[in-house]
């Protein structure tokens, strides 16, 4: 009898894999830390090599050394689907089983493949009109027709779209985020009816906080355009049963994805996959929507935000969808001499940039504030202080230049948010 499979090594690799130059000035507000990347290889006995990835500051599931020294040994096909592994060794695991038995990994679901190219979304934080712009132009020229992006009360959303419109095709789709910034079903109907004239915009997320249950049912009867929750808030019986939302966003570990996916499409409801991270998080995502049917939102990983995928051929992206690979396991190559250039050493942190943040309203109505995470995103999310979205909104961002008005505004600034009327007298006197 031929002898059963082992795992022979595990090695963990840390990288800083950079971000492209133009998203870099904006993720430093608030995801600074999505540029680590941790790859998990495994070895095994036969001789076959898996990968996996993980952004350790934003994942469904770190990747410890219990669970590293629990796998050593081990058979890793008696390991497929236990999401307890973490994001990086269980994705390591799939991909060496399916090089050992040199299968796909979406043949090691035991679910019939629907399809082999799954649509997928350019992925963008929260950033100016014109810089949307500039993405936009790049994802159709890396064949993108799906953009996913942040909205918030410190930018105008309406411009946003209309400024991402004025410079790609008219089948270019737009899909909005607000993770629950527009508060109350009153602020948020509003908004959402007039972006609903705009032909390119297609889904919406997160508009109010998830567990009000009454005014989701109530915004989407409001509204004409799909509105997508993220699966489990409410519970998924009470989505369906009150009818809150059109879909959902499904994220985690492949156990969890799958469980999730097949449930949402027994009641026929479409869903984004969520795994953020680069090739080879995004091959995996490729897989899981070969298998579920109901993978009919364009995929979100986030990948465009990197200046490398880190393997050898890129993913072939075509018409707004992610070609799945065929090959053996992943079906993907990882590229050793970008393991090589972008290691790092510990701690495994990188220092955050520090920014004055001013939100600018017409009538020059300023709130200025001393970073995002503390005081900006709670000012508005939690406190509701000032307008959830309102026309000719902008954020100005003013980088640590090292003077004496700079380093005496953020101290006061630590204090909690200054408010300023520009042109005009205030208790703020501010006026940089």
């Amino acid at each position: 009898m031929k002898p059963a499979l082992r795992v022979k090594d595990i090695e963990r690799i840390t990288l800083r894999v950079p971000f492209t130059e133009r998203v870099r000035r904006w993720n430093a507000l608030l995801v600074w830390q999505w540029q680590i990347v941790e790859i998990i290889r495994v070895t095994t006995d036969d001789g076959s090599v898996g990968y996996g990835e993980t952004l350790p500051h934003y994942t469904w599931g770190k990747v410890s050394d219990e669970a590293i020294e629990r796998v050593r040994g081990c058979n890793p096909a008696e390991l497929l689907g236990d999401d307890s592994l973490g994001a990086g060794l269980q994705m390591a695991i799939y991909d060496v089983v399916g090089k050992a038995l040199e299968v796909p990994v979406h043949r090691l679901f035991n679910l019939s493949k629907v399809r082999d190219w799954c649509p997928i979304a350019w992925w963008n934080t929260k950033m100016s009109p014109e810089d949307l712009a500039g993405e936009a132009q790049d994802a159709v020229r890396d064949g993108y027709i799906f953009h996913k992006f942040k909205t918030r009360p410190w930018f105008d959303v309406y411009e946003q779209v209309e400024a991402i419109s004025a410079v790609t095709p008219p089948h270019y789709r737009l899909d909005m985020d607000w993770n629950g910034m527009l508060m109350k079903v009153g602020t948020a109907v509003p908004v959402m009816q007039r972006l609903d004239q705009y032909e390119r915009v297609s889904i919406y997320e997160g508009t109010l906080n998830q567990a009000d249950v009454e005014g989701q049912r109530e915004l989407r009867r409001k509204v004409a355009k799909p509105i997508a929750l993220h699966f489990g808030s409410p519970p998924f019986h009470t989505a369906v049963r009150e009818a809150v939302c059109d879909g959902f966003v499904i994220g985690g570990g492949v156990s969890a994805v799958l469980r999730q996916g097949q449930l949402a499409g027994e009641f026929e409801k479409p869903f984004w996959l969520q795994m953020v991270g680069v090739g080879l998080v995004t091959a995996l995502s490729a897989h899981l929507g070969a298998v579920l049917p109901f993978a009919q939102w364009p995929t979100i990983t986030c990948m465009n935000n990197y200046t490398d995928e880190l393997l050898n051929e890129p993913l072939t992206i075509c018409g707004g969808y992610l070609q799945v690979p065929d090959g053996p396991g992943l079906g993907v190559e990882v590229n050793e001499d970008a393991l090589k250039k972008y290691a790092m050493e510990e701690p495994y942190r990188l220092p955050d940039e520090r920014h004055i943040l001013s939100v600018v309203w017409q009538g020059g109505r300023v709130v200025h504030f001393a970073n995002m995470k503390d005081h900006c995103w709670p000012h508005f999310r939690q406190r509701g202080n000032d307008p959830a979205q309102e026309p000719g909104v902008t954020l100005e961002i003013w980088d640590d230049d090292g003077s004496k008005q700079w380093n005496d505004l953020y101290t006061r600034l630590q204090q909690g948010p200054i408010r300023e009327q520009r042109g005009g007298a205030s208790s703020g006197n501010i006026g940089f």
